[in-house]
């Protein structure tokens, strides 16, 4: 997976081997979709369960989605933090194993088993959550007690500000932040010294959920890695207004002098929606950042690589250039683009971090110079099977147009499920694909599934829905939608032994099985 590395790999250095191209291979499935007695997947029993079957199918990457603690909507894309992990998705029986919580404590109230309904898991969970951290700030787990020290002094940067921000919006009836009092909103040192003496029992609640959040997903993730799988993890590019990163570091984004957003970040008319999509996030102030030289976003990538082991970056051309809309407006047709940071970010991200894995999510409108500054940094884009039919040969999400360095998908999380997305297409797009792929289009999920298997792209990732043939009901997200979003959930034993063969053979066929290829730590970069 190509990352930034400006210094380039010399030729002799890429000829010497006589490996076969790197080729992988992986699934799309956010923890919350997974199984679980509590309304919600978590980061326990069966979690490690879906990471066996991974491996047994052959797969060397799980992409999740952003691992925050979510706000409105429920979007992971909508985080009340950049740094942290979301509480929600903690195993009530891991604490259990533990001793922080009894067998009792986590008897689960009937919770659908197909859709997490967020509300009842949040009035569920938490309190459990805060009965854990009084137990163990009680003495309860001693053998805890020196790691919970070093991870709240390794982490005091974020930390301290999320924690406090979290119990201050409590305080305020869940407020956003610029609404809070003046001395609040605006960080006045001694609003905050008395808010952290006032708020004490809180803030040490929600840096036990942390603790607990990030000592749970290390383990997860190491017994990934253990069995070949690697985590693909997501950067967003902008934070959400109601967080603690713009609370925090408010001279870093475009705000007025009470806290509310100038201007606010979106994406022009375009495939998933006519009047664009009005996200409503600050922009970034990149003269601030370049000024201190992207400091926040250095942190924040070191911070991403402590949780995966390669990030995508969503919104890629933000970095090239952003929509931008004026604040207030009700679609996100009035807007327009402005620069971004471009490669100086980048270069800025590498001599702090060393080269990091990275996936450019470079889907839509995109510009030459977009184009470019992706390849000068190496990165691989995207490109998704669905779009690519309906039009012409020339069409660059056909397979016979990809690059070998591409990402691509049967559908993304924003996409419908392959299923559902061929019975709701025109005729026209129907007939392409069955001619194109020399199907009936009987199984279509599994035979994009098997295109995207065959196809020349470095890495072909499948969305768990399509593996299990799922229709329209199954889609994660509808872009544009505010709220009826990422609730799905897979049903309990849906992945079997036969679809892991199966999968398994398609990638010996296609030579995307374990170890074939595999020179992840030198691979050609294009500097």
């Amino acid at each position: 997976m190509a990352g930034i590395n400006p210094r380039g790999t010399d030729r002799d250095e890429r000829e010497e081997t006589r490996l076969p191209p790197s080729r992988y291979s992986g699934v799309l499935a956010h923890p919350t979709s997974l199984p679980g007695p509590h309304g919600i997947g978590d980061l326990g029993a069966e979690a490690r369960r879906f990471i066996d079957w991974l491996a047994r199918a052959g797969q060397q990457r799980w992409q999740i989605l952003p691992l925050g603690p979510t706000g409105f909507g429920d979007s992971p894309y909508a985080s009340y933090s950049a740094f942290a992990g979301n509480p929600l998705l903690i195993s009530l029986g891991n604490l259990v194993e533990e001793r922080l919580l009894e067998e009792s404590d986590i008897q689960p109230a009937g919770f659908p088993d197909d859709l997490v309904d967020f509300d009842a898991v949040t009035a569920f969970k938490l309190p459990l959550l805060a009965r854990a951290a009084e137990r163990f700030h009680a003495g309860q787990a001693g053998q805890l007690r020196d790691e919970y020290r070093r991870f709240r002094d390794a982490q005091a940067a974020w930390l301290d500000d999320y924690t406090l921000f979290r119990a201050l919006k409590a305080e305020q009836d869940g407020a956003l932040w610029s609404a809070w009092p003046r001395p609040l909103a605006l960080r006045d040192p001694d609003a905050l010294r008395a808010a952290r003496d006032r708020l004490k029992h809180d803030i040490d609640t929600q840096c036990f959920m942390q603790f607990a959040f990030f000592r749970q997903w290390g383990a997860l993730r190491r017994y990934a890695n253990e069995r070949g799988v690697r985590v693909l993890g997501d950067i967003p590019i902008f934070v959400a207004l109601d967080s603690a990163d713009v609370w925090a570091n408010s001279a870093q984004f475009q705000l007025d002098e009470r806290g509310r957003p100038t201007s606010v970040a979106g994406v022009p008319p375009d495939y998933f929606s006519a009047t664009g999509q009005l996200w409503g996030n600050p922009l970034y102030d990149w003269d601030a950042m370049r000024a201190d030289g992207y400091r926040w976003w250095i942190e924040r990538f070191r911070a991403v690589y402590s949780l995966v082991d390669i990030a995508r970056i969503d919104h890629f051309r933000g970095f090239e250039d952003y929509w931008s809309v004026p604040a207030g407006e009700e679609t996100a047709i009035r807007g327009s683009w402005k620069p971004g940071p471009g490669r100086a970010l980048f270069d800025a991200v590498w001599e702090a971090l060393g080269d990091l894995p990275v996936v450019a999510e470079d889907l839509g409108m995109m510009t030459k110079d977009v184009d470019d500054l992706r390849e000068s940094l190496g990165f691989p884009g995207m490109s998704v099977l669905q779009f690519a039919f309906g039009s012409g040969s020339d069409n660059l999400y056909l397979p016979h147009n990809l690059a070998r360095n591409t990402v691509v998908y049967t559908g993304t999380h924003d996409n419908d499920t392959t299923v559902g997305w061929f019975d709701s297409a025109d005729d026209n797009t129907r007939d392409h694909a069955r001619r194109y792929l020399g199907v009936d289009g009987a199984d279509v999920a599994w035979d994009l599934i098997q295109t995207v298997l065959a196809s020349v792209a470095e890495t072909a990732i499948v969305p768990l829905q399509d593996l299990l043939r799922l229709g329209t009901q199954a889609r994660m997200n509808l872009p544009g939608r505010a709220t009826g979003n990422w609730g799905w959930r897979m049903q309990p034993g849906a992945l079997t032994d036969e679809m892991a063969e199966r999968l398994a053979g398609l990638l010996v066929l296609y030579g995307r099985e374990q170890g074939v290829g595999s020179r992840e730590q030198a691979q050609p970069r294009n500097h």
